[in-house]
């Protein structure tokens, strides 16, 4: 059944992107954060290197869901990943092929999809990449993510009327400012912020974390 006007905000997972540090993922799970995500990707200010990033991960509680985030990466490189202590997920942030989603289905590895929204027909063909976790963010060259831009939200609101078999994760561009808005709009299944929240790239401001959790959940 598709979302009408009349339907309640259903309260929206929130997911706390580019953390590089336990001080900053422990601060979002005391806040209230539903999962972490963390970028492996070495092309983004956000980067966190395998070696360093187990250490002090493996503080972080185990009941926390934990993202990694990857840009189009080799298929070692992702069976690694998911086979991380604590990883919950993938999240495939690149030009990842529908024959490249298929095999992690086939291997019983749990990943997302994002998607760069420029217009509707971007979300054309979704179901060809073999996931029901889609997120849907800014698309702006040479960047994957972070760039602290929206994109017209009616196109999303629009995609999860049609698609309500899917869990949509709005992001791109929220802040504390405008998250709730974003959520009575669209009514995703789930939000991620990244630079929104930061005091600089790879470090949160505590304050904007609260701040943004409180106001996407409409606290």
């Amino acid at each position: 059944m598709s979302q009408s006007d009349a339907d309640p905000v259903v309260r929206p997972l929130v997911k706390i992107c580019g953390l590089t540090n336990v001080a900053d993922a422990m601060a979002a799970i005391e806040f209230g954060a539903d999962a972490l995500g963390f970028n492996f990707y070495p092309g983004t200010k956000r980067y966190v290197g395998a070696g360093a990033a187990r250490e002090w991960m493996a503080e972080l509680p185990a009941t926390t869901v934990k993202i990694a985030v990857v840009v189009d990466p080799a298929w070692d490189e992702a069976l690694a990943l998911a086979a991380w202590p604590g990883i919950t997920a993938l999240q495939l942030h690149g030009r990842e092929t529908p024959g490249f989603c298929r095999r992690l289905a086939e291997q019983g590895i749990r990943f997302s999809k994002a998607i760069p929204v420029t217009n509707g027909e971007a979300l054309s063909d979704v179901s060809s990449f073999f996931t029901r976790t889609i997120v849907l963010d800014s698309a702006h060259s040479g960047q994957f993510g972070g760039t602290g831009r929206t994109f017209p939200w009616e196109i999303a609101d629009q995609f999860v009327r049609a698609n309500s078999n899917l869990r949509v994760i709005l992001a791109g561009g929220l802040t504390p400012d405008n998250v709730a808005n974003a959520v009575a709009t669209v009514r995703p299944f789930g939000v991620d912020v990244t630079s929104g929240v930061e005091a600089s790239p790879g470090r949160k401001d505590q304050g904007l974390l609260r701040a943004f959790i409180a106001a996407a959940r409409g606290c």
